[in-house]
């Protein structure tokens, strides 16, 4: 009788996240006041002229089929929001990882907090003026600056 394969488990390998199917949503949130956007797909750090480090929101699930219930949710997910030339810009969305088991979980992106804050920093580099932003805290758990990518790459306040 022929022994039964196992296939390997493939979990998350990816430590950081880009959003390029949302860039019409963030050209729609500013296109009252900026002609124009595009979105750079390539991370390239010599031509960005501005770099801001904030949060968006989202959610995660341990990938690994011991856990596979196990998921968490974050309002405190580190996000590096690029600038370029002519409103270029990138958003880096980093991941996170399962305190019970340290594997990178899988993001589900909170979409609209991340249309706003990308879309709010685009326009300030475009010099348009802005209302300064407060968001207070919502209570939660703290951040596990330990199971944060973002914190790994000193990129998460």
């Amino acid at each position: 009788m022929a022994r039964k394969k196992f296939s390997k488990f493939k979990g998350e390998t990816r430590t950081s996240f880009m959003f390029p199917l949302l860039h019409q949503d963030v050209v729609k949130a500013v296109c009252e006041r900026i002609e124009s956007t595009w979105f750079c797909e390539n991370d390239e750090d010599e031509k960005c002229h501005n770099e801001y480090i904030t949060h968006v929101m989202g959610k995660f699930r341990c990938t690994n089929r011991a856990y596979s219930t196990h998921g968490w949710g974050s309002k405190k997910v580190a996000i590096l929001i690029r600038g370029y030339a002519e409103n270029g810009y990138n958003a880096e969305v980093f991941n996170q990882r399962c305190k019970s088991c340290d594997l990178l979980g899988t993001l589900t992106l909170d979409e609209r907090s991340y249309i706003d804050r990308v879309a709010y920093r685009i326009q300030k580099w475009a010099g348009v003026r802005m209302e300064q932003r407060y968001y207070a805290s919502k209570g939660g758990m703290p951040h596990k600056r330990e199971f944060c990518e973002g914190c790994k790459r000193e990129v998460c306040r």
